[in-house]
């Protein structure tokens, strides 16, 4: 089978589609028939050799976390999924043909493969820092960075739960940030002052490490209210960097839940094929997404 995989920690330009064994279901797992692989940050952290303690990595590796697929491998033990069914979950090495998943959920009804893919890390990323960061309803949550897939999924989460959000993003997001609940306002000089004017900030989420940490605890008035997923130097600030999951298959419930009611919806901004995996990272790392990326198979 085709797989992306690096014998080598650096740039985009270590990814390499290679003939692979293709791998399968043990206890507790199932393989699936790729159709579609998200692309995350985490995928070109790992790739760079960042030091990531939920994500450790032997060399040659494979990349991706997140697909979505048919199921034609059903591992001992597992119940309630049939081959053939039409899964999205989160699993390793999902840049490829076939990838075994260790968390999954049928895809809801008129969802595609390639919408699919981007939801199940996206979703349980913002699931978990918007626990970690302790906002309730009623009160003020800023997301720097506020375009990207989990900017997109806390939005859209925290209008639900009736949580009022500033989103931060660059000025051709704007109208995207509005469209999803949040007060939009512009990154870039003078940033602090046009989010105060919005009133008082309970809680921030650093979703983009653009080196803001300093002005989120300076807004919310306390570092144990800021929570980075994209910022190594965060503790520096007595800033907690999550980076840990929590629980997938609950978070693919609510997914499916949130889904299923239209609550939630992360457009796909552009789609590769697996020989352009390599492009994929050079545009995430870029920045500026609005929603997700995918690799198409």
């Amino acid at each position: 089978m085709r797989k992306v995989s690096f014998a080598e920690f650096g740039g985009p330009d270590v990814l390499q589609l290679v003939d692979a064994e293709e791998p399968h279901a043990g206890p507790g797992r199932i393989r699936i028939a790729v159709r579609a692989a998200g692309v995350n940050p985490v995928d070109w952290r790992v790739r760079e050799g960042q030091v990531l303690g939920a994500h450790p990595v032997e060399l040659p590796s494979g990349v991706g976390l997140d697909a979505a697929g048919v199921v034609d491998e059903v591992g001992e033990g597992v119940t309630g999924v049939e081959v053939g069914d039409r899964v999205f979950g989160e699993g390793a090495d999902t840049y490829a043909d076939f990838a075994v998943l260790g968390a999954w959920a049928r895809m809801p009804e008129g969802l595609t493969f390639e919408e699919a893919a981007g939801y199940p890390s996206v979703v349980e990323t913002a699931l978990r820092v918007m626990r970690e960061v302790g906002v309730r309803p009623g009160q003020t949550l800023l997301v720097s960075g506020a375009s990207g897939g989990v900017g997109s999924a806390v939005l859209q989460i925290a209008r639900e739960r009736g949580v009022t959000v500033i989103g931060t993003a660059g000025a051709a997001n704007q109208e995207y940030l509005r469209d999803l609940g949040a007060v939009a306002t512009t990154y870039g000089e003078g940033w602090v002052e046009r989010v105060r004017r919005h009133g008082e900030v309970h809680a921030a989420l650093d979703l983009a490490g653009s080196g803001v940490i300093r002005e989120l605890v300076e807004l919310t008035g306390s570092p144990e209210r800021v929570v980075s997923i994209a910022d190594l130097g965060a503790p520096e600030f007595d800033v907690r960097f999550s980076d840990v999951a929590g629980s997938v298959p609950a978070a693919l419930a609510e997914a499916v839940d949130l889904i299923s009611r239209g609550k939630l919806h992360i457009p796909v901004e552009k789609s590769y094929s697996l020989a352009e995996a390599a492009s994929a990272h050079i545009d995430s790392q870029a920045g500026h997404t609005r929603g997700r990326r995918v690799l198409v198979i």
